[in-house]
């Protein structure tokens, strides 16, 4: 009798433990996306931060380098509010929602000039991000979306967009060093 007590004490801590266990929530799938997000965002908006207003009008074609293939490249503003405007573009796409009335194409409203209302919008961008991330799930994730003429899934314009504002981040870097400006995350990893 006593080792069928034992028995049916043990059976019940058991299955109490793996009760507990399964409670237990694993993180949201975005969680991931959103570390990466993060330190993609802290990088551009630092970066753009740092550079003074009077610079952002810089591109490298003015530095006339020979055998260079400048001609044409986007300012250090454009490059900045063409990034805000894809961002908006991918972000919306995932998310359903509509884009501003004054986004007529991928280099962003032209009545946006001022340092402080470029960073505002690039702000405004990364907030569109960080719904969207929100909004994926282990279910929705492979769901089809149609973005410029293609079906792609949420999870494919997620990386998309991450990695083009990547890419972004490495030329606003370059910029600010040939305006004699440290990009503030090199200096954090120093």
């Amino acid at each position: 009798m006593l080792l069928h007590r034992k028995i049916f004490i043990m059976v019940i801590l058991f299955f109490g433990f793996i009760s507990v266990c399964s409670a237990q929530q694993s993180p949201p799938f975005s969680t991931a996306i959103e570390r990466l997000f993060n330190k993609v965002e802290s990088d551009i908006v630092s970066s753009a931060e740092a550079m003074p207003e009077d610079k952002f009008s810089f591109t490298p074609e003015s530095l006339h380098i020979q055998n260079s293939k400048l001609d044409g490249v986007r300012t250090f503003a454009g490059q900045i509010k063409h990034l805000a405007t894809d961002n908006i573009l991918i972000w919306s796409a995932i998310t359903g929602d509509s884009v501003r009335a004054d986004i007529e194409d991928v280099n962003g409203p032209k009545s946006i000039t001022t340092k402080a209302d470029i960073l505002k919008y690039l702000k405004s961008s990364f907030d569109e991000g960080r719904k969207a991330i929100s909004s994926i799930t282990e279910k929705n994730a492979m769901d089809m979306i149609e973005f410029r003429g293609r079906k792609l899934s949420r999870l494919d314009l997620t990386f998309y967009a991450i990695v083009h504002a990547n890419e972004h981040y490495g030329q606003m870097a370059l910029y600010l060093r040939m305006c004699g400006i440290i990009p503030p995350p090199t200096l954090n990893e120093r």
